[in-house]
C-alpha cells in the first residue's frame, strides 16, 4: 500500500521568514511574478490619480502593494488598496477599496479566488483594472455579495467611502 503524502500547510509565521514577492492563499504559497511595464505604470497612474481624489480627505490614505494579513494562513498583497481606518505596518482589517491590475498571468487568481476572499472578508469596493483594453469593472459588496456597478473605459466614477466620497478618472489612469 503507498503511503499517502499531504502538501504542507504553511502560515504567516513562515510567510513573514520568505525571500522573494510571495501571497499566501489558505495556506498555499503564490509566488508573485515580476510586473511588466504597462502593469507597474497603470498601478503608479491610479495611485496618483486616487491621491489627487482624496485630497480633501483625512479619513483615507492610499497604499501601494502592502500585505494585507486576512488571517494565520492567508496574506494577500493588493495592487492598490485605499484604507479608511488607522494601519501600523499590514492591513489587519478589510480596505474599504481593493483595486488589482489583471494580467494574463493573474486573471484566474484576482477574478476568482482574491474576489472571493475580498467580498467575504467585507471590502466594500473591488476594481479590476485590464491596461490593455483600458477598462475596469467595479463591485460593491452587497448583503447578496460582490455586485457589478459598471465598466468604465475613460469617464469617472464616484464611490462613496465612510465620510468621503472619490471621484475616479480613469482617463487619467490608462497609459
Amino acid at each position: 500500500m503507498r503511503e499517502v503524502r499531504y502538501l504542507p500547510h504553511y502560515t504567516y509565521e513562515d510567510y513573514k521568514n520568505w525571500q522573494g514577492d510571495w501571497e499566501l492563499i489558505e495556506g498555499i504559497p503564490v509566488a508573485l511574478a515580476s510586473p511588466k511595464y504597462i502593469h507597474q505604470r497603470t498601478l503608479t497612474r491610479l495611485a496618483s490619480v486616487l491621491e489627487e481624489a482624496l485630497e480633501e480627505c483625512d479619513k483615507c490614505d492610499v497604499v501601494v502593494e502592502l500585505d494585507y494579513i486576512v488571517s494565520h494562513d492567508t496574506i494577500l498583497r493588493p495592487d492598490v488598496s485605499v484604507l479608511c481606518e488607522k494601519v501600523d505596518d499590514y492591513i489587519l482589517k478589510a480596505p474599504s477599496i481593493v483595486f488589482e491590475v489583471v494580467s494574463e498571468s493573474t486573471a484566474e487568481r484576482d477574478e476568482g479566488v482574491k474576489k472571493d476572499i475580498y467580498e467575504r472578508e467585507g471590502v466594500k469596493y473591488y476594481v479590476l483594472l485590464y491596461p490593455e483594453k483600458r477598462i475596469a469593472k467595479i463591485y460593491r459588496n452587497t448583503e447578496r455579495g460582490y455586485l457589478k456597478l459598471k465598466d468604465v473605459d475613460t469617464g469617472k466614477l464616484v464611490l462613496e467611502l465612510n465620510e468621503c466620497g472619490i471621484e475616479i478618472d480613469f482617463s487619467k489612469v490608462w497609459i
